[in-house]
């Protein structure tokens, strides 16, 4: 369990995976600031903000995310994603302390019908990746002490994402065209607070036992780690199994129906990886977690939705 003395700075705490992480962490060990104390587009104010809270560990999920917009704002994509991740790792280093943060399936071209390992050779398709696959280069290049996951295709029951765009628009429309060629695996954001957690653990009772600092334990296993959740499915097949566990939620829901497409029957302003499957038994191997089945995250998420429309519709 985590010390509750330990500060950790978490940024994007109204996201979806700070906004999971956030409970899950000891009540006021937490520093979470919004966009008015911590603008991630100036590096410098970044800088002096860890400065002055003086953090035992900072965990980074926040990042530009709009993929189709970055094309036409890719200053605006790298100051956050990638000038933003320098900035904490420098201050880290002052510091003494680790960095957690996240990446992408993004960084890499999409080719081939095999798992992405760590090591495999990079080649974004678009300024999103491009920036992320930067972000991660400039945290390793500070030399701060650092974790980075890479997740794909992260969803939750609340905020902007796939998931809850699917299952609005399948109740207004008759027929939903879903891309049917890009693989990969959902992930829960829940899923990934939970492995923050258990790594954060893991790390802590390590430097604890061997009376060092979080700091020693984190470069020891530093790197990048795939963290999807198992499994895979197309964006066609996630929809189709979400609609399903929600048709058997709620039978009195009038849903659309789906028709599986290609990505060019669907252009859009940035290309997407056809393969983002990811390899996650480096992550298994070296912190000993696994990440749930896809489907069975799904149908948590489903269970969350519903019940909170229940509860809505209840209140109103």
């Amino acid at each position: 369990m985590l010390d509750s003395k330990v500060r950790i700075l978490l940024t994007g705490a109204s996201g979806q995976v700070g906004g999971d992480l956030r409970p899950l962490l000891p009540a006021g060990s937490v520093i979470a600031p919004g966009r008015a104390d911590l603008d991630l587009r100036d590096a410098e104010s970044i800088k002096k903000f860890i400065r002055k809270v003086k953090p035992d560990w900072i965990v980074n999920p926040a990042a530009y995310t709009a993929v189709d917009k970055a094309e036409s704002e890719p200053g605006l994509a790298f100051a956050i994603n990638a000038d933003a991740p320098r900035a904490m790792g420098e201050a880290a280093v002052e510091l003494g302390i680790p960095v957690i943060h996240f990446s992408t399936d993004y960084v890499f071209d999409g080719s081939g019908t095999r798992p992405w390992v760590e090591d495999d050779l990079t080649g974004p398709l678009g300024v999103y990746g491009a920036s992320k696959l930067a972000g991660e280069r400039t945290l390793a290049e500070s030399g701060a002490a650092h974790l980075i996951f890479r997740t794909s295709w992260v969803y939750s029951s609340r905020g902007k994402n796939f998931l809850r765009t699917i299952l609005h628009l399948a109740q207004e429309r008759q027929e939903l065209r879903i891309v049917n060629d890009q693989y990969g695996a959902p992930t829960w954001s829940r899923d990934l607070a939970k492995l923050v957690i258990h790594v954060m653990e893991k790390l802590s009772d390590r430097s604890t036992a061997g009376g060092g600092s979080a700091q020693n334990a984190v470069r020891a296993m530093q790197g990048v780690y795939h963290s999807t959740d198992s499994g895979q499915t197309t964006w066609f097949g996630f929809a189709f199994e979400f609609l399903r566990l929600a048709a058997t939620a709620r039978p009195e829901l009038k849903l659309a129906r789906l028709v599986p497409i290609t990505s060019s029957e669907y252009p859009t302003p940035a290309r997407r990886p056809s393969n983002s499957r990811l390899d996650c038994s480096r992550l298994q191997r070296v912190f000993g977690f696994t990440m749930p089945e896809w489907e069975e995250s799904a149908a948590a998420v489903i269970a969350e939705l519903l019940s909170t429309e229940n509860t809505a519709a209840t209140r109103s």
